[in-house]
């Protein structure tokens, strides 16, 4: 498929959260037009404050259930892109269906919408999510043919006694994908549905002969960076900068845990960028993408948060410093279709760590 360059117009779902408030500030500030979908018209109001400068290239459609069939159907007209970013994130759960369901249903509410009503989309770019690629308990480096099958065994088995991180990648895991094969025939014996579904890149499959667009997803692992979304508190940041305020200011971790425990991250402003660039390649149709600017450990991000001088926030926890020197990192990702794809170059963890330590500060929560 052709790539879709500015002035394009664009729909944005769930566009008041912390990653798609980015992708929708990247794409103005790149020429696009804009419609982005919030659950409620007052969840718009800080978009449209911030936004105001791009007049009418900002517009707002309040769709209230993603799940539902049919939610999409009117956003979706008269777009060229579609950036499908609405999924939940967070471990606040009492069942998987929590999770799977506005996962799974709201990615194949927006397609079905886009099928039925988006004639002149030409591409749909999802953020997807590393939790689909990574083995849970496997220490190594993943790549994009990688999927997180034992995620979603592990929720079938254990319901509602799976661990919310279990859930979590499960959801994300399935509506990219689909049902895996590995479930295929015991989802159909057990008549469980939450696992027999018919996601993103299934969804294409099936529909091939249909539709006039192709897609993209997106696989970040942690986001970090500082929000423009709506934040009231300190209670309110999304769940990964409350685990870095957590971490890396407020020091709950102990030191083992600091030097034992990590991830791989990359800038929520790059991850904006990216989902623009997955747009503007045409190489991008098609392809699965890991966006990672590299595994950390939490010391290492104290070590880097402790080494700005002049200090931002004065009295950081420190950990045990270089205590992470020349250790195996936990888990990594292969960034190379992103290199060769994207162009993307991710900055560094000390511009990250800066930016969110200034942020914080000015927000009063130190």
């Amino acid at each position: 498929m052709s790539p879709v360059p500015a002035p394009a117009k664009v729909l944005v779902s769930g566009a008041n959260g912390y990653i798609a408030a980015w992708v929708v500030r990247t794409l103005l500030e790149q020429g696009y037009a804009v419609r982005g979908t919030v659950r409620a018209a007052s969840k718009g109001d800080h978009l449209k404050k911030i936004f105001s400068s791009y007049g009418d290239k900002f517009e707002l459609a309040v769709v209230e259930d993603i799940t539902k069939d049919g939610a999409f159907d009117e956003a979706v007209k008269g777009v060229d892109l579609v950036e499908h970013t609405a999924s939940p994130f967070h471990f606040n759960i009492n069942h998987p269906d929590d999770l799977i369901v506005p996962a799974v249903k709201g990615t194949t509410s927006i397609l079905n919408s886009i099928l039925k009503n988006g004639s002149s989309v030409k591409r749909v770019v999802l953020t997807a999510s590393c939790a689909c690629v990574l083995k849970p308990g496997i220490i190594g480096k993943w790549d994009e043919t990688s999927w997180n099958e034992p995620s979603i065994l592990e929720v079938q088995e254990k319901g509602t006694k799976a661990p919310g991180i279990a859930m979590y990648r499960a959801s994300k895991t399935l509506a990219e994908k689909g049902t895996p094969d590995i479930l295929r025939d015991s989802c159909f014996a057990c008549g469980d549905s939450r696992y027999s579904v018919v996601a993103a890149w299934e969804f294409v499959e099936t529909h091939k002969g249909e539709i006039g667009w192709d897609l993209a997803v997106l696989n970040p692992p942690f986001v970090f960076g500082p929000p423009i979304h709506e934040v009231t508190s300190l209670d309110s940041l999304n769940t990964s900068m409350l685990d870095f305020f957590n971490a890396v200011v407020k020091g709950t971790k102990t030191n083992d845990e600091l030097a034992s425990q990590g991830s791989a991250l990359i800038d929520v402003r790059d991850l904006g960028l990216a989902h623009v660039l997955a747009a503007q390649k045409a190489e991008a149709g098609g392809e699965r993408i890991i966006v990672s600017a590299g595994p950390f450990f939490w010391q290492e991000l104290v070590d880097v948060a402790n080494s700005i001088q002049p200090p931002i926030i004065a009295n950081l926890p420190k950990g045990v410093p270089g205590a992470t020197k020349g250790k195996q990192y936990i888990i990594d990702y292969e960034t190379g279709k992103s290199d060769r794809i994207l162009g993307l170059k991710p900055r560094s963890f000390e511009e990250t760590v800066r930016d969110i330590l200034v942020d914080i500060k000015n927000r009063g929560y130190v």
